[in-house]
């Protein structure tokens, strides 16, 4: 649905794409030397681009995370420190800078800055709120599924920046939000597409050994990969045809689980040929890790309580299912995103238009026998792809240290648009001009549960892992820790923390002063 807008000045120069995946691996694209899979447009878009090749998110939940690209901000700042809170409806982000200096913006696919279809993850508290926002009644429900039945609820002018917003909330073969009044309206058939996340859910064929691994029983050209991909050209052509400069957020729910590639992107890769990861059989790195970890790799796919619970396999050829099934839907929208680029291209826009290409987080896909994420610090999760095409600047690959949390303060700074307070990210533009620049000595990643819910699991609720150059460090609130030299170890199979190694001094000091540095003191600020 398309907002009023609320100012009138003069375009500016560069128009924005940012393409975001959910769940996506960094190594999970061609261009990142994956042999396994194909992905032209993104390969494509990367030779034209900065390829920074040691991005890192600030959490890898998806909630989180989301909020920190929108903000620039770390969790612990912005608040959305697990998927079952919503973003404040009064946060500053970088599209709200944007609309305010005169682009059209539009949020097309997933959002998950409210918590919507997550909401149950985490059991509410019997008390009074810590902070009474004031909001009315209903502001945090604008991505609850049950109210796309008949018809999508009415959006404010300005979601979070966005005046126009177009949602696919769910995932797997499941459909809620404008994509299933979309999907309806294209033939789709209410029982095919309004179904559980669970082993019920239809499916022309699935795997025996985990139900998530499945194809669903509709078209591909109704799947959420190929709504986001109409939707998001016909904005732009709007915004063209208008002569209007515009920012679209493409949001793609896949790779996510569960894998439910439809019609020809099914089974386009032999498990047989797919190699599983090096470091599948590792067991020794959880020798000194918290016990939960332990639990993890012991909950096999058929224990799961929930679709979203991590969990452990010693089987390789679930595996090779699992990252067949998951190369099968990156594919799919890697093709989605060459259409994508191609309209761009037809308007004559491509050297107008900055495109961003990047995940809210990684995946385990069988590091050290586990699959999916939750809670855990492994370089899997943590590392995600990114990629930052500006025509006015040089190709190039970087390996400076880079942060999903500089996403929005780089946009400002590559399109000229005025930052907001409170901004912990910083700009990648110098990168992005020159890959030998290094413009962070480290980055910062936060990972909490309720403190509640984790006393109930018997578990830590917090963790902290700092990335510094090539020592990657992580500590639970018990005082569990790991310590990794990921030039020598990338696969992390040699826990350093417990080898009375000399950089573990240093780790703990850089962790405490990157602490300190990130503590917020914008909240609240006076303005003039």
């Amino acid at each position: 649905m398309r907002a009023r807008r609320s100012t009138d000045v003069t375009p500016p120069a560069m128009n924005v794409l940012v393409l975001i995946t959910d769940q996506h691996r960094a190594d999970h694209v061609g261009y990142a030397g994956n042999e396994a899979l194909s992905t032209p447009n993104l390969d494509h878009l990367a030779a034209r681009g900065m390829v920074f090749d040691n991005a890192w998110v600030a959490n890898p939940v998806c909630m989180p995370n989301r909020s920190t690209i929108m903000t620039g901000r770390m969790p612990s700042a912005h608040g959305v420190t697990f998927n079952d809170r919503s973003l404040e409806w009064g946060a500053a982000t970088h599209v709200r800078q944007f609309r305010r200096a005169g682009w059209r913006t539009a949020l097309i696919g997933k959002s998950h800055l409210q918590h919507g279809m997550s909401r149950g993850s985490a059991h509410p508290v019997d008390l009074d709120p810590a902070v009474d926002h004031g909001y009315a009644a209903g502001w945090d429900t604008l991505e609850h599924p049950e109210r796309y039945v008949a018809e999508p609820p009415c959006f404010p002018d300005d979601f979070y920046g966005f005046d126009t917003v177009e949602l696919s909330i769910d995932h797997g073969g499941r459909m809620s939000g404008h994509h299933l009044l979309w999907a309806l309206e294209h033939g789709a058939r209410y029982e095919d597409v309004v179904v559980p996340l669970t082993a019920e859910s239809p499916a022309l064929q699935r795997s025996d050994r985990w139900w998530q691994l499945y194809q669903p029983p509709y078209p591909d050209e109704l799947h959420s990969t190929n709504f986001v991909v109409e939707r998001t050209i016909e904005f732009i052509e709007s915004c063209a045809a208008a002569d209007q400069p515009w920012y679209a957020w493409a949001s793609f729910p896949d790779p996510h689980h569960p894998m439910a590639a439809p019609g020809r992107w099914y089974r386009r890769h032999d498990p047989v040929d797919i190699e599983i990861p090096s470091s599948f059989g590792d067991r020794a790195v959880f020798d000194h890790a918290p016990q939960y970890l332990r639990d993890t790799l012991r909950t096999t796919p058929r224990m799961q309580t929930r679709y979203v619970t991590p969990c452990g396999t010693d089987d390789p050829d679930l595996v090779r299912e699992y990252l067949a099934a998951t190369y099968d839907l990156i594919e799919f929208l890697d093709d989605g995103v060459g259409r994508i680029l191609e309209a761009i291209e037809r308007m004559g826009q491509t050297d107008d238009t900055v495109v961003v290409f990047t995940s809210d987080h990684g995946d385990l896909g069988g590091d050290h026998g586990m699959l999916l994420k939750g809670f855990n610090p492994f370089r899997g999760v943590l590392q995600v792809p990114m990629v930052i095409a500006d025509p006015r600047r040089l190709p190039g690959r970087s390996p400076s240290l880079a942060g999903s949390i500089d996403i929005g303060p780089t946009l400002m700074d590559l399109c000229g648009v005025r930052p907001h307070d409170g901004i912990q990210g910083v700009s990648l533009a110098p990168v992005v001009a020159d890959p030998a620049r290094v413009v962070r000595d480290h980055v910062l990643v936060e990972d909490d549960l309720r403190r509640s819910d984790a006393a109930r699991r018997g578990m830590p609720h917090r963790l902290r892992t700092i990335v510094t150059g090539a020592a990657k460090y992580t500590r639970w609130c018990d005082g569990h820790e790991l310590l990794f030299d990921l030039a020598a170890d990338p696969d992390e199979t040699a826990d350093l923390a417990h080898r009375a190694d000399p950089r573990l001094d240093a780790a703990r000091v850089a962790l405490l002063d990157s602490l300190m540095a990130h503590t917020d003191d914008a909240r609240g600020a006076p303005v003039s």
